[in-house]
């Protein structure tokens, strides 16, 4: 579907007709074949793709914070060393991927045009649960391509501004969601970063803990996981973090990110394993 504006200066009926909000039932009607789950699947066996790791998600009191490494697979190679693996996806969510990096990153771009579709349609943003409805459905829509191996497996976060608390949905395959309660990992380093926050994590954490405690969980994430790549100060590569406050969406500039892992790295070099629960 191509709006031909250069012959008649008018844009095509079914970008005039009124319908449904939602972005995706606008491409179903007009143009299925550019729908991601609608594509021609590979033949069946084992492809090779580059493979976004680890996301991590912790809530807090006022908000949420959602962050990832840089580091992208394909097998026993490291594809990239500094791949964006979270993206704002309005003004108070964001998804954090893991998978297939090629298809996360562009389910991510057409997920943030169906939000932003629906608020110019209705006049309104959709409610947070409304939103993680929306990313199952299109998650739902690539199993196709998750049962040839090219899955994707994303964290969706944000501030609910009607119950006005950080919430955290994690996702399977199938498009299946769930609410996760404080914490949550995906992504080949998720056992260990969930681990790690299981031990450290609080209800009554501050913003500036929350931050440190997601940088301390992918930092455990990367000494147990290959995949995972941890804070690179020679290169000056750092995991990405942001949080979602009732102030909105804001990503942690490179030097505040780099403080924290810097601090970090101090740390462990009196304890590598990092800092201990107590025990009781």
């Amino acid at each position: 579907m191509e709006a031909n504006t250069r012959s008649t200066g008018r844009l095509p009926a079914a970008f005039l007709t009124p319908g449904s909000s939602s972005f995706l039932d606008f491409l179903s009607d007009h143009s299925p074949e550019l729908l991601p789950g609608a594509r021609t699947l590979p033949p069946e066996g084992h492809i090779e793709a580059p493979h976004a790791t680890t996301i991590v998600g912790v809530t807090f009191p006022g908000g949420v914070v959602l962050a990832g490494d840089r580091r992208a697979t394909m097998g026993n190679v490291i594809a990239s060393r500094d791949m964006e693996k979270v993206f704002p996806a309005d003004e108070y969510s964001a998804v954090g991927i893991a998978g297939t990096a090629g298809l996360a990153v562009e389910m991510v771009k057409l997920f943030q045009l169906e939000l932003e579709h629906f608020e110019k349609v209705e006049g309104a943003q959709l409610s947070l649960e409304g939103k993680a409805n929306r990313l199952s459905t299109m998650i739902r829509g690539n199993l196709g391509m998750a049962m040839q191996g090219l899955a994707v497996v994303p964290i969706f976060a944000g501030y609910d501004t009607a119950k006005e608390k950080g919430r955290i949905f994690s996702y399977d395959v199938t498009g299946g969601r769930s609410e996760e309660q404080g914490y949550a990992a995906t992504g080949s380093g998720s056992v260990f970063a969930r681990g790690a926050m299981k031990k450290l994590y609080r209800a009554d954490l501050t913003e500036e803990q929350a931050t440190t405690l997601v940088v301390q969980a992918l930092y455990d994430a990367a000494d147990d996981d290959s995949a995972t790549g941890g804070p690179d100060v020679a290169r000056r590569i750092f995991p990405i973090v942001t949080v979602i406050t009732d102030e909105g969406f804001k990503r942690l500039s490179e030097e505040e990110t780099a403080a924290i892992a810097r601090s970090i790295i101090d740390k462990r070099l009196e304890n590598p394993d990092g800092p201990r629960a107590a025990l009781l």
